[in-house]
């Protein structure tokens, strides 16, 4: 079990008409989470670390070893999956740390130069034996990224992947980053023709702000990987706050992220068997 690459837990979902989840690590405290729930649930998980985790923490590699230690420790397969990244040199030192999957967000670049890069970066995963996952043009939500509006078109994103080469293949279908209520609107009929179109698996990027039983029809639509990061740490911070809240004098801080660590681990497991589909 333990350390499994991506792209195998994604094509195995996808060859099962599931999904599987793909979390956040912002904290130690996170990972931790992920991999319980996962074990609780008995389901693979993603474990990601983004950029932006990175720019917190001053560096990759503390956060990075922890992760890797925790999915090393599971009894069920994880995969360690570096999510976001814009910059080619940050992706390369993750490969080097062990990572064995990568995100790489060009959405930011001319469509010519995207190409280019996120080839770049398919021939350098493939050189490790990890998985890479791209982006054509932005999925809404942060300034823009990721917008509700925005929508990937299903012959663009068939040229794509082919000329970058890549594994998997993250779709603006109406879902935005960051949303801290559930109320996305996902174009079904969309994620069916593009899935259709593209015969590399596809990703739901901003799944936060995505319903329970939205989840399941965009699993059912030809989703096989699915991001969720904000809703967890509404979950987290909730439970961190209750603890607070209820004793103004706590100081120790293992007794009030507990709490919060103990119900990330619960919703993940609920997550994952939901997005297999046999809930």
């Amino acid at each position: 079990m333990s350390r499994t690459n991506a792209g195998k837990l994604v094509l195995d979902a996808k060859s099962a008409g599931s999904a599987v989840g793909a979390f956040n690590v912002i904290l130690l405290e996170h990972a931790e989470a992920l991999v319980a729930g996962a074990e609780l649930a008995k389901l693979p998980v993603i474990l990601q670390i983004s950029e932006n985790c990175v720019n917190y923490h001053k560096g990759l590699k503390p956060i990075s070893v922890a992760t890797i230690a925790i999915a090393e420790s599971a009894s069920v397969p994880v995969s360690v999956h570096l999510d976001h990244a814009e910059s080619e040199d940050l992706v390369k030192q993750a490969l080097d740390l062990g990572y064995d999957s990568v995100m790489f967000d060009g959405s930011k670049l001319s469509y010519a130069d995207n190409v280019a890069a996120s080839a770049r970066m398919a021939a350098l995963c493939k050189s490790y034996g990890a998985t890479l996952e791209v982006e054509i043009g932005e999925v809404g939500g942060k300034d823009g990224v990721h917008a509700p509006g925005v929508r990937t078109n299903p012959l663009e994103a068939k040229a794509f992947a082919e000329a970058t080469g890549a594994d998997l293949l993250a779709v603006a279908v109406g879902s935005s980053h960051a949303m801290t209520t559930r109320d996305a609107t996902l174009d079904f009929a969309l994620i069916q023709e593009i899935a259709k179109t593209v015969s590399v698996p596809l990703v739901l990027h901003g799944s936060s702000g995505v319903s329970d039983s939205d989840l399941q029809k965009a699993v059912n639509a030809g989703m096989s990987k699915i991001n969720i990061a904000t809703h967890l740490n509404n979950v987290f911070t909730h439970e961190i706050r209750q603890a607070l809240e209820s004793n103004p004098k706590l100081v120790d801080p293992r007794k009030y992220i507990a709490p919060g660590r103990d119900a990330v681990a619960a919703e993940v497991s609920r997550l994952l068997i939901l997005l297999s589909l046999t809930s």
